[in-house]
C-alpha cells in the first residue's frame, strides 16, 4: 500500500510518500519546506505569513516528493492529510489541497491527527517499533501531553499542559536569554557548558508525596517566569552577567524541563504497568530528554523498552501523517472534511 501524506500545521509545508510492505512502512521520498529562517526574523511564527509561503509552496512540494518517489498520481492508493490542531490558516491550505487533489486523481481521503501522527514517526523504518500497551510522551512547541496507548486507534489521554508546553517553554526562556528561535536547540548547545546545579529553579508540577501532582498534567509557566525574574537581577548588575551565567542559566532550564517530563513519565509507566514507552515531538529530538529518560529505566532497572524517533522525523514532516493512515478509516464523504485547528488527545 501507498500513501501520500500532507502535513501543513504550521510554518512546514509537508508530503511524503509512504510505503508498507511486509509489515514495515518505508519512506519513499519526505520533502519539506519550511520558512523558519523568515520567522525567525520576528522571533517566532507569524500565522498570516506562514500560510502565504504554504500556498506558494504546496503544490510543488508535492511534485516534487512524487517525483523523488517515482511515482505518479495512479501509483497511490489513498492521500492522507494532517486537519488539526494548528494554525487555521496553514490547515486549511493542507485541507482543502488535499480534497481537490483527492477529487482529481480519485483516490480515498484519510484525515490524521496532527498530534497522533507525532507518535506514528516510531513506525517508520524500524527494526523494532513500538509494542501495546505503551506511555506516549508527546512534546512540542504547543502541547506536551502523556496518553495510554492500547492499540491502533486506541488510547486513554492522561494528561497534559495547563498553560505554556515545554517546547514553548524553552523557546521562551531561549527569547529571555537573547538566543534566536526556534529556541529549544539553542538552548541546548548553549547547555553543554553549563552547571545543571547553578540555579535551583522550580520543577512545577513535579510531584506531591511520592504521587504526580495535579495527576499527569503540566505546567512550565512558572518556570518561564522564575527565569525571567533571575535574568532581570542580573541584567541590573550588568557587570554579574557573564557568558557563563547564561551557559548555567541554560543547562538550569533545560534540566528542570527534562526532570518533569522524565518524573511523570517513568510513574505513568510504573503506573499502568508497560513495558514501552515512545516519545514523540519536536522536543524529542533533546539529547538530554533521552538521555536521562534511558538512565532512569537502567537506575530503577526496569524492564522498558525506550521508542524515539530519528531527529528529521521528530520536528513536524508528512511522512508521519502517511504513517499513521496506514491504521486509520478513508473517509465515505471527503468533501465534508473540516481543518479544525482546536483538536486535541484528550477528545
Amino acid at each position: 500500500m501507498i500513501i501520500l501524506g500532507i502535513e501543513t500545521t504550521c510554518d512546514e509545508t509537508g508530503a511524503a510518500v509512504l510505503q508498507q510492505k511486509n509489515g514495515r512502512i518505508q519512506i519513499l521520498s519526505n520533502v519539506v519546506a519550511s520558512s523558519a529562517s523568515l520567522q525567525a526574523k520576528y522571533g517566532g511564527v507569524i500565522p498570516e505569513q506562514a500560510a502565504r509561503e504554504q500556498i506558494k509552496s504546496i503544490i510543488p512540494v508535492i511534485e516534487e516528493t512524487l517525483q523523488q518517489a517515482q511515482c505518479s498520481p495512479t501509483g497511490l492508493d489513498a492521500i492522507a492529510v494532517a486537519y488539526g490542531p494548528g494554525l487555521i490558516g496553514s490547515l486549511l491550505v493542507g485541507v482543502e489541497t488535499a480534497k481537490t487533489l483527492r477529487l482529481v486523481w480519485q483516490k480515498p481521503l484519510i484525515p490524521v491527527n496532527h498530534l497522533i501522527g507525532h507518535f506514528y514517526a516510531n513506525w517508520i523504518a524500524q527494526s523494532v517499533t513500538p509494542q501495546f500497551p505503551c506511555i506516549g510522551l508527546l512534546v512540542s512547541g504547543g502541547h506536551t501531553d502523556l496518553v495510554l496507548f492500547q492499540d491502533h486507534g486506541k488510547y486513554k489521554y492522561l494528561g497534559g499542559t495547563r498553560d505554556d508546553a515545554a517546547g514553548e517553554c524553552f523557546d521562551k526562556c531561549a527569547r529571555l536569554l537573547g538566543l534566536p528561535y526556534p529556541g529549544g536547540p539553542e538552548i541546548s548547545k548553549l547547555a553543554q557548558n553549563g552547571d545543571p546545579g547553578a540555579f535551583d529553579l522550580p520543577r512545577p508540577m513535579i510531584s506531591s508525596k511520592g504521587r504526580p501532582a495535579f495527576g499527569w498534567d503540566f505546567s512550565f509557566s512558572g518556570l518561564k517566569t522564575a527565569v525571567a525574574n533571575l535574568i532581570h537581577t542580573f541584567e541590573a548588575k550588568k557587570s554579574s552577567y557573564t557568558s557563563k551565567v547564561k551557559c548555567n542559566l541554560a543547562t538550569s532550564i533545560e534540566q528542570a524541563i527534562v526532570d518533569v517530563l522524565v518524573e511523570k513519565t517513568i510513574r505513568a509507566t510504573q503506573t499502568y504497568h508497560v513495558e514501552q514507552i515512545m516519545v514523540a515531538g519536536g522536543v524529542a529530538a533533546n539529547q538530554k530528554l533521552v538521555s536521562d529518560l534511558e538512565l532512569r529505566i537502567k537506575n530503577l532497572e526496569l524492564r522498558v523498552k525506550l521508542h524515539v524517533p530519528p531527529p528529521y522525523l521528530c520536528t513536524d514532516n508528512a511522512a508521519m501523517i502517511a504513517a499513521a493512515a496506514f491504521w486509520g478509516k478513508p473517509l465515505k464523504d471527503p468533501l465534508k472534511l473540516q481543518a479544525n485547528p482546536n483538536l486535541s488527545l484528550a477528545y
